[in-house]
């Protein structure tokens, strides 16, 4: 991959996460009956940063879930043969909470409408929002996220790479030419 330019470095993916946390304790008046849900790859550590951060703010855990959307997926026989499936891991009922679904990048909306499929399939929440670290426009769904770390206008041949300590051993965000991409 041939980085075009560096997005976010370190310290602003962690702003975007401290005014993430803030606004969610903010919309939602407290913390009350709250819950995140990461969406499997790296909305999953985001949404563990979201709550270490609302514990910091509102001195409270707040219950976070894992949800791999693979099957619920609209492109699932476009993938391979046999997708790679992470595992959906929630102890604790959807009924009831407001829950708030946590991923790296929207795109097209694709994701965020399998997610909530998904959630709903588990159980009946008061409330769904969408808790963004990048937004980059181009959506194919009628879906906006509640909670946006940074807002990047890209072209639809660029690429948005989101890298986290947790799994990339970095953190920074950066975006790339998808034709540069392919050929590396």
């Amino acid at each position: 991959m041939v980085s075009k330019a560096e997005i976010m470095d370190e310290s602003s993916i962690s702003r975007a996460i401290i005014r993430i946390a803030h606004e969610i304790v903010e919309k939602n008046k407290g913390v009350e009956d709250i819950a995140l849900i990461g969406i499997q790859r790296r909305g999953v550590p985001l949404a563990k940063r979201i709550a270490r951060t609302i514990k910091e703010i509102e001195g409270i855990s707040i219950p976070v879930g894992i949800l791999d959307i693979t099957f619920y997926r609209d492109d699932l026989s476009m993938l391979a043969e046999h997708p790679l499936v992470n595992g959906t891991q929630i102890g604790f009922s959807v009924n009831d909470k407001r829950i708030i679904l946590i991923d790296d990048v929207i795109y097209t909306g694709r994701t965020a409408r399998a997610a909530i499929d998904a959630v709903m399939d588990i159980g009946r929440p008061k409330a769904i929002q969408l808790a963004i670290l990048i937004d980059r426009g181009h959506r194919e769904l009628p879906i906006r996220a509640d909670y946006i770390g940074k807002n990047v206008p890209t072209a639809k041949s660029e690429v948005i790479h989101v890298k986290l300590e947790e799994i990339d051993n970095e953190n920074n965000v950066v975006i790339s030419d998808l034709e540069k991409t392919i050929a590396h």
